[in-house]
């Protein structure tokens, strides 16, 4: 350890605790702070980054919802959150399933927390069973070195039945005020792009701008074919970038959606198994058969 410091919390630490007041009274949290990057883990919510932090400067997307530990109707419950992990048995909105799947609200069996002098390491187990059916295990490790400007989430996909197993994942990273604003843009090496709605078709020439809050309107949603698996999200009026770099062989697919409805001003970015409405299709996982997933969230300085 370096010789100015007595104890490492001066500079990195967790801290773990239970929230207590409203509705998101019983939420287990870890809150980690790597130096430069403050990030809260919702353990009661399968390890999901609840909110991030870059030098103090709030980064996420935090709904009028809030947190909640009650099952309540999705648009009730939807907290937004730096990533909110959908999947396993549906991402979407799709008839019999609910909107988009039931593995965010998976408590997750924490199997290590640790912060040492080179970074914090997290790790976490969700478990997705069913009796006669599915016995998915979800191992999640979330990592960020001390004092660096990226937290990392590696998802093992486990099949530990013995069957073959369909399964979809969809991770939902969403961006708020004040990294989202008016004059930011998405950049990304765009190869093709689809719009989901009409609405989006209509705006598709400001599809990669960020403009001003506007009350009531609609959200758009594009599928994008990108050529590289990392997208950015360039804030020239903060001086700071976000960049999210995904693997592509197990992510093939990414969407865009963005909402500028005053109090509900977001940008999401989702690496994903598949797209969604017609365009859903599940993968497969054999029995016995592992798969990871790595997605990367960065927030830099951007050079004068």
């Amino acid at each position: 350890m370096d010789g100015r410091i007595s104890n490492l919390s001066q500079v990195a630490s967790i801290r773990r605790y239970t929230l207590t007041e409203g509705r998101a009274i019983g939420l287990e949290v870890l809150d980690c702070d790597n130096g430069k990057i403050r990030f809260l883990l919702n353990l009661s919510k399968a390890c999901d980054i609840m909110q991030l932090y870059h030098e103090g400067q709030n980064v996420s997307f935090i709904s009028k919802n809030g947190f909640t530990k009650r099952e309540t109707p999705f648009s009730n419950r939807f907290e937004g959150g730096m990533l909110y992990t959908c999947g396993l048995d549906s991402v979407g909105g799709r008839e019999g399933y609910e909107l988009h799947g039931t593995l965010h609200n998976i408590p997750a069996e924490l199997v290590r927390a640790e912060c040492n002098g080179q970074q914090i390491v997290i790790e976490a187990i969700m478990r997705d069973t069913a009796l006669f059916g599915k016995n998915l295990v979800l191992k999640r490790k979330i990592t960020s070195g001390i004092g660096a400007d990226t937290v990392t989430v590696e998802d093992t996909l486990i099949n530990d039945g013995f069957r073959d197993e369909e399964y979809c994942l969809l991770y939902h990273i969403n961006i708020g005020y004040p990294m989202l604003d008016e004059g930011a843009k998405v950049v990304a090496d765009v190869e093709k792009c689809e719009p989901r709605t009409p609405w989006s078709r209509e705006n598709m020439s400001t599809m990669y701008e960020i403009g001003e809050t506007v009350p009531n309107e609609e959200e758009t949603c594009y599928f994008l074919t990108l050529k590289n698996p990392e997208v950015l999200l360039v804030n020239e009026k903060l001086g700071k970038a976000l960049t999210v770099s995904y693997s592509g062989e197990t992510l093939p697919h990414f969407i865009e959606w963005k909402s500028m409805a005053s109090g509900d001003y977001a940008l999401g970015f989702e690496p994903c198994t598949t797209e969604l409405d017609d365009r859903f299709a599940y993968k497969t996982i054999k029995s016995a058969e592992s798969i990871l997933f790595k997605t990367s969230i960065s927030v830099t300085k951007l050079h004068k």
